[in-house]
């Protein structure tokens, strides 16, 4: 393959970024990660593994998967009975398998599944397609950023499904880590290709006119309205397992 400029613009800020480390990926793929030194954006750019990487859509390395959904499940019923309409329709975006789907539509929310990826095994029925609306009260993203290769792009579909969108996604350790520093890069799965910082969040929200709310760690709203949650936030914050 052809190699990378050593600087390219990051996608978010586009202030010119600089390759600050190498990692194997998958094992046998030496992949470039490039950071910003403006907004603290970090990525892998050209992922070419990717459709190798998602032989397995979820990772057999998740082992937290069945407790994080339990633990989102009373982060999302609690939020949306206190700041949404909890008669409304949800879309749970990247949802998976499905499971949190199923969770929270056993709480008696109306939630609805996208994926391209994995398949619906425990919300059957509850696809996106099966909602019959075109715009959702809530969209959540769990884990689901730090997959995507270009933020912005993948922000404006989330925005065409609603105007709030609830997601997790480790922010980085200061300054900007490395595979034998932070867990969270996953090199030798291949599936995480980008990396934020509070004020990359901050910079994405401003691009597209969102107000955002984080508990600086891991759990972040971004809304056309604003609304005041670090102190919920920081009550609710879930426990991410490495």
């Amino acid at each position: 393959r052809s190699k990378l400029s050593s600087i390219l613009n990051c996608n978010i800020c586009h202030t010119p970024t600089k390759e600050v480390f190498r990692a194997k990926v998958l094992g046998k793929y030496e992949a470039p990660y490039f950071h910003c030194p403006n907004c603290g954006f970090l990525r892998t750019p050209d992922p070419f593994w990717l459709s190798e990487s998602y032989d397995s859509a979820i990772t057999a390395l998740d082992i937290g998967l069945l407790k994080r959904n339990l633990e989102l499940r009373e982060i999302v019923s609690s939020l949306v009975r206190t700041y949404f309409n909890p008669s409304a329709k949800f879309v749970d975006y990247g949802g998976g398998y499905g499971v949190l789907v199923r969770l929270l539509r056993d709480r008696g929310l109306d939630y609805y599944r996208q994926d391209v990826y994995a398949e619906n095994l425990f919300a059957k029925n509850f696809d996106l397609a099966d909602a019959g609306c075109e715009k959702f009260e809530l969209l959540t993203a769990f884990e689901v950023f730090e997959h995507l290769e270009n933020p912005g792009a993948e922000l404006e579909k989330m925005l065409q499904l609603s105007d709030n969108i609830l997601f997790s996604t480790e922010l980085q350790p200061i300054p900007h880590p490395t595979p034998e520093t932070w867990w969270y890069i996953l090199p030798e799965i291949g599936q995480h290709i980008s990396f934020f910082t509070r004020k990359s969040l901050e910079a994405l929200a401003q691009q597209k006119g969102l107000h955002l709310s984080t508990n600086g760690k891991n759990l972040h709203l971004l809304s056309r309205r604003k609304i005041a949650l670090p102190l919920v936030f920081r009550a609710l914050s879930y426990h991410q397992e490495q």
